[in-house]
């Protein structure tokens, strides 16, 4: 999916939701533990009812790789289902933030990209810029996928690093500065967390049209509207993640509805943000 077929996306469905599918074996209804393989029926019936309202899906690969061979088969079945179920309706996110030296980077690339090879076929991964341009590029070589990078995190060990300065600018600014060598707006994007939505105004000074996937909103205690009043651009520049609070609205066997319930909320939220 390029940038204009994801512009085309946010405004047919009035939205820049993502949905994050953080599946807990521990959390989901206890009905679903039945089925084979109940993580995928979980994502499934999720996606099923929050389709139409979302843009995009982004599997979180920790709560996957923890079930070892059953997580990686629940999470090719996820992204296949997205794939063949609703084709060029949903953007996917493979939120894995790698990176490593290139060689390693570029069998990275193919596991979330190549599906003759892994059986996974995402848009978009989160990459860890931290080892610089060749643990990075290997992911751009291919066509139309993006890399969205870390960039402004949202949790507390943030500061450890991200603000550090060297009375010139920031960690964070000098990752956003230096990574636009590497790609471009057209393919890559940046992790800026929504409990930093008053920094946005610096994120956006240096990358005034790059797309940002914003997780936070919401469990995390983000605001979208504060978001949206730093964030957004006349391409709406924003991809707004949510996992908690819309996939565990309900632990009963009305979560798919519940989910859908807390999702149209923030859809036609969304709306009323983007017709300003």
């Amino acid at each position: 999916m390029n940038r204009t077929s994801l512009i085309n996306l946010i405004h047919a469905k009035k939205s820049f939701l993502c949905i994050g599918l953080d599946t807990d074996l521990a959390k989901i209804p206890r009905h679903l533990l039945d089925h084979d393989d109940p993580v995928f029926e979980f994502n499934k019936e999720i996606i099923d009812a929050t389709h139409d309202l979302a843009i995009a899906y982004k599997p979180n690969f920790a709560f996957y790789e923890c079930n070892g061979t059953k997580g990686w088969l629940s999470l090719t079945k996820t992204i296949a289902y997205i794939n063949n179920a609703y084709p060029g309706q949903l953007f996917s996110i493979a939120d894995a933030k790698r990176g490593d030296i290139g060689n390693t980077s570029q069998q990275y690339a193919k596991a979330m990209f190549d599906p003759q090879s892994s059986g996974m076929n995402f848009d978009a991964v989160t990459v860890a810029p931290y080892m610089g341009e060749d643990s990075v590029k290997p992911f751009l070589s291919y066509p139309e996928k993006w890399i969205i990078v870390l960039a402004l995190t949202s949790n507390k060990g943030a500061d450890d690093f991200q603000f550090f300065t060297d009375n010139e600018c920031r960690l964070f600014e000098h990752v956003l500065s230096k990574s636009q060598v590497w790609g471009s707006k057209e393919n890559m994007m940046y992790v800026v967390g929504a409990t930093k939505a008053e920094l946005l105004s610096d994120v956006r000074s240096i990358v005034p049209d790059h797309f940002l996937l914003v997780p936070g909103v919401g469990a995390q205690g983000g605001s979208l509207q504060e978001v949206a009043k730093y964030g957004l651009t006349k391409d709406c520049g924003l991809i707004v993640n949510s996992s908690r609070n819309i996939i565990y609205a309900s632990s009963g066997k009305d979560f798919a509805e519940k989910a859908r319930e807390e999702a149209l909320k923030m859809q036609q939220e969304m709306e009323q943000l983007l017709r300003g």
